[in-house]
């Protein structure tokens, strides 16, 4: 597939194909009708068919080309296949496409720090599990670890102590970098709120932005209702593209726990 894909990416061998599709042409007239030097028509015409494109057949003294079909059939359907799995994971896109907008949207508004103070954010869940189940997989680091961050990142340290005055921290890296965020428990209330203040560090370890958190569970249809409130202070210019993945990376992250725990708790 490489080879052909590499063969068809030069436009006059794209041509070639093209004109031999027709019918069978000798390279004498492939010359005539792409206005090509006879060594260069040769040389594309033997890159084709080292990628199986085109055969040759010599006639006496002429050299006649030929398309071969099964090639392209098998390519285009690996290109079929390609953009089924693009339709498929349109979700995702669409998420690229929202934060891309929300960027743009806070860029244009970002013009001083303080710019998004007591911008409020909600989101809610239910679970199929005790309330119970869902407290260990915010207080233990171990179960917090396996689903805080979108499946992309990888957890790098991640602790969240269920008391009054506990620290909270997350840490984690992809491929571009490292990041962190440090704060404090304000609030404990065993299987029904957690109340907490967390603080995303740039580079340089200063706040880019807080976040002040309230995590509410309650019992529903045998399961949980979990419900999280966030709301920011402290923010910079810099954190623009923090603050405007906040609900797209918050929604990624509630789904990934919601998968999470379906996944150990209820399927296994």
């Amino acid at each position: 597939m490489d080879g052909i894909a590499a063969a068809l990416a030069d436009t006059t061998r794209w041509q070639l194909v093209g004109l031999l599709a027709e019918r069978p042409r000798s390279v004498g007239e492939l010359v005539e009708l792409t206005g090509l030097r006879q060594p260069q028509t040769t040389k594309h015409l033997q890159t084709l068919a080292r990628a199986g494109l085109v055969t040759m057949a010599p006639l006496g003294q002429r050299r006649v080309y030929a398309a071969e079909a099964a090639p392209l059939r098998e390519f285009a359907g690996q290109l079929q296949q390609l953009a089924a799995t693009i339709e498929a994971h349109t979700g995702e896109r669409g998420v690229l496409d929202r934060y891309r907008a929300a960027i743009e949207a806070d860029t244009a508004a970002a013009d001083r720090d303080r710019w998004a103070d007591g911008r409020a954010f909600s989101f809610e869940r239910v679970l199929p599990v005790p309330p119970e189940t869902v407290w260990r997989y915010w207080t233990d680091a171990g179960l917090l670890a396996s689903w805080w961050v979108p499946p992309s990142l990888t957890v790098t340290e991640c602790v969240l102590e269920p008391k009054a005055g506990g620290r909270v921290v997350l840490a984690y890296r992809d491929a571009e970098g490292t990041y962190r965020s440090e704060g404090q428990v304000r609030i404990a209330h065993e299987t029904e709120q957690l109340v907490f203040d967390l603080a995303v560090l740039d580079a340089a370890g200063d706040i880019a932005f807080s976040g002040h958190y309230d995590l509410a569970l309650a019992p529903a249809n045998g399961g949980t209702r979990l419900r999280l409130g966030l709301e920011i202070t402290e923010t910079t210019v810099e954190a623009v593209p923090a603050i405007a993945g906040i609900e797209t990376g918050w929604g990624q992250v509630l789904d990934h726990l919601t998968e999470v725990i379906t996944r150990k708790e209820v399927q296994s």
